[in-house]
């Protein structure tokens, strides 16, 4: 029997709904679960596992490495050109040089809801976490 199991857990359902279009189209067939019972009250999350995407049994190990490919893609698409010409800011990841970082905002922040100012950031290409 091919049952659906449980297959990874997230924060929001942009992240989920992304990874289940990334399997689809890897024609493997995923399905979100609390999806719209969180968007509806947040506050439930925790009592409901989170926002969860599920795969069936035998697809489990396949939507794993695609996912695992697709990051690591994703990850070498920011290799090829981690910098940018003549950048509006002059602020770049002081172990690499690249100027390709965002603010992580998830170690202050509940569910999406940012909660506290964070200084903490994270460079797309090395994945160094540093302050500003």
């Amino acid at each position: 029997m091919n049952d659906l199991v449980k297959f990874k857990f997230y924060e929001t359902a942009l992240e989920a709904n992304r990874d289940k279009q990334i399997l689809a189209e890897n024609e493997i067939n995923s399905f979100i679960a609390n999806e719209q019972l969180i968007q509806s009250d947040w506050l439930l999350s925790q009592a409901v596992g989170g926002i969860q995407l599920q795969v069936f049994e035998n697809d489990f190990e396949n939507a794993e490495k695609i996912l695992a490919d697709y990051k690591e893609n994703e990850k070498f698409a920011l290799e090829v050109e981690h910098t940018i010409e003549d950048p509006k800011f002059d602020f770049v990841c002081p172990k690499c040089g690249s100027n390709h970082i965002y603010k992580d905002d998830s170690s202050t922040s509940f569910f999406g809801i940012s909660l506290l100012s964070s200084d903490k950031y994270v460079c797309y290409y090395c994945e160094n976490v540093f302050t500003h």
